[in-house]
């Protein structure tokens, strides 16, 4: 009579064998896959790979502001410091609204022509490096600051295109509502966020408001629309049945979207400007020379 209970030679062979295969995968991918990941919005994390921002890997973004805002808000909340690397329009009030904790955030606006450089030796104190290139990077640079990344254990978010990412996020059909007929501000933005990644065969997507009443995210109900006749940019100055003379009388003070308002930067906010560019090392000297900073204001 056959034994049908499973010999454990067998098991044993079988799981040394899985555990090898997992091994050379990661190795391909350049990542681990059971990497921790940084707390991220329920709502998000529903659709990003591990349910969350990866220790390790890099994310291409869209150009919504308030998409980055809502990736920073719940690592900043949980303690995890962040920085924002060539975004000298940067609305940190927005970002306070959005959920970003400012005591946990550091803004270089101008990291200057070795901007991969600077975001290299953030990456080792920081957690969370967010930057937009003003150029498209060496493919050298990416790897050798893929591998620093990985070896910090840090996040980079990135505005645009970038190799090698864990996923690319972004946003489309957008709707405001919260404007009547000459009247009214504008309150909330529906949105719908799309992620793209090689750990599964189709994009996901989900409804959101970006930003909700209160300035953060929140999920759209399934029987939210935007109001009729509203298009994605509403013109704010136009008044159906009103003389143009009269149409910019009647209509108050429109509030501004997060990614538009002009905000000084806070106080509370650090802004680091790198020191001289000729000063400044190439991102492969790293290991022995850190680019030097200075903090200004």
């Amino acid at each position: 009579m056959r034994s049908i209970v499973p010999n454990s030679t067998a098991q044993s062979s079988t799981l040394q064998e899985v555990q090898r295969l997992r091994a050379q995968l990661e190795r391909v991918q350049g990542r681990r896959m059971d990497a921790p990941v940084l707390p991220t919005h329920p709502v998000l994390a529903g659709l990003l790979p591990g349910r969350g921002l990866r220790t390790g890997s890099s994310y291409s973004l869209g150009r919504s502001m308030s998409l980055l805002f809502a990736l920073l808000a719940q690592p900043s909340q949980a303690g995890s410091w962040c920085a924002v690397l060539g975004m000298p329009g940067f609305g940190a009030e927005a970002a306070e609204k959005a959920g970003v904790d400012l005591s946990r955030l550091v803004l270089i606006p101008d990291p200057g022509p070795r901007w991969l450089a600077v975001a290299a030796t953030i990456a080792d104190a920081l957690p969370v490096v967010a930057v937009r290139p003003p150029e498209r990077a060496r493919d050298a640079d990416v790897s050798r600051l893929a591998a620093r990344m990985r070896e910090r254990g840090s996040v980079l978010l990135v505005q645009g295109p970038w190799p090698q990412t864990e996923a690319m996020i972004d946003v489309a059909d957008p709707h405001w509502s919260g404007l009547g007929d000459g009247y009214g501000l504008l309150s909330e933005r529906q949105l719908t966020v799309t992620v793209t990644s090689r750990r599964f065969p189709m994009p996901r997507t989900g409804r959101m408001l970006l930003p909700a009443q209160g300035g953060a995210l929140e999920q759209a109900s399934p029987g939210l629309h935007a109001s009729p006749g509203l298009p994605a940019s509403p013109d704010l100055h136009a008044s159906p049945g009103l003389p143009a003379s009269r149409r910019q009388e009647k209509l108050p003070k429109q509030e501004m979207a997060p990614e538009t308002r002009p905000v000084s930067v806070i106080s509370p906010v650090p802004v680091i400007q790198p020191s001289r560019p000729s000063d400044t090392p190439d991102i492969g000297d790293l290991e022995h020379e850190p680019a030097p900073m200075r903090a200004v204001g």
